[in-house]
Protein backbone atom coordinates (compact mmCIF):
# COMPACT_ATOMS: atom_id res chain seq x y z
CA UNK A 1 0.00 0.00 0.00
CA UNK A 2 1.34 3.36 -0.64
CA UNK A 3 0.58 6.84 0.66
CA UNK A 4 -1.96 8.05 -1.47
CA UNK A 5 -4.78 9.59 -0.54
CA UNK A 6 -8.36 7.74 -0.87
CA UNK A 7 -11.71 9.40 -1.17
CA UNK A 8 -14.12 6.51 1.71
CA UNK A 9 -17.35 8.50 2.21
CA UNK A 10 -19.00 11.35 0.43
CA UNK A 11 -21.29 13.75 2.46
CA UNK A 12 -24.40 16.37 1.04
CA UNK A 13 -22.83 18.73 3.11
CA UNK A 14 -19.84 20.18 4.91
CA UNK A 15 -20.72 19.93 8.27
CA UNK A 16 -21.73 16.18 8.36
CA UNK A 17 -18.45 15.63 6.51
CA UNK A 18 -16.56 17.39 8.98
CA UNK A 19 -18.18 15.61 12.04
CA UNK A 20 -17.25 12.18 10.19
CA UNK A 21 -13.52 13.59 10.19
CA UNK A 22 -13.57 14.35 14.12
CA UNK A 23 -14.71 11.05 14.63
CA UNK A 24 -12.14 9.46 12.75
CA UNK A 25 -10.11 11.71 14.65
CA UNK A 26 -11.11 10.49 18.23
CA UNK A 27 -9.89 7.32 16.87
CA UNK A 28 -6.10 8.48 15.18
CA UNK A 29 -6.82 8.56 12.05
CA UNK A 30 -5.61 11.67 10.25
CA UNK A 31 -8.77 12.36 7.38
CA UNK A 32 -8.91 15.53 5.60
CA UNK A 33 -12.27 16.75 3.71
CA UNK A 34 -12.05 17.80 0.12
CA UNK A 35 -14.42 19.04 -2.30
CA UNK A 36 -16.31 21.81 0.48
CA UNK A 37 -14.50 25.03 -0.36
CA UNK A 38 -16.26 25.67 -3.36
CA UNK A 39 -19.74 25.25 -1.67
CA UNK A 40 -18.61 27.28 0.86
CA UNK A 41 -17.00 30.09 -0.95
CA UNK A 42 -20.00 30.33 -3.70
CA UNK A 43 -22.83 29.04 -1.66
CA UNK A 44 -23.92 26.98 -4.59
CA UNK A 45 -24.69 23.56 -3.54
CA UNK A 46 -23.94 21.44 -6.56
CA UNK A 47 -20.33 22.85 -7.03
CA UNK A 48 -19.13 19.73 -5.04
CA UNK A 49 -19.78 17.08 -2.75
CA UNK A 50 -17.74 16.76 -0.02
CA UNK A 51 -15.93 14.09 0.23
CA UNK A 52 -13.57 12.23 3.16
CA UNK A 53 -10.49 11.06 2.32
CA UNK A 54 -7.86 8.99 4.35
CA UNK A 55 -4.35 7.44 3.47
CA UNK A 56 -4.96 3.78 1.95
CA UNK A 57 -3.27 1.95 4.50
CA UNK A 58 -6.19 3.35 7.04
CA UNK A 59 -8.87 3.30 4.49
CA UNK A 60 -10.47 -0.07 6.01
CA UNK A 61 -10.43 0.91 10.04
CA UNK A 62 -11.57 4.33 8.97
CA UNK A 63 -14.70 2.98 7.36
CA UNK A 64 -15.03 0.47 10.27
CA UNK A 65 -15.32 3.30 12.34
CA UNK A 66 -17.56 5.50 10.39
CA UNK A 67 -19.65 2.10 10.39
CA UNK A 68 -19.89 1.61 14.08
CA UNK A 69 -20.72 4.99 14.83
CA UNK A 70 -23.55 4.78 12.35
CA UNK A 71 -24.88 2.43 13.93
CA UNK A 72 -25.16 3.91 17.28
CA UNK A 73 -26.03 6.92 15.69
CA UNK A 74 -29.70 4.70 15.16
Amino acid sequence: MTDRLITIAQFPNYIEADLARQVLADFGIKAVVTGANAANVYSVPAMGTPELQVLENQAEKAREVLDSYKKLEQ
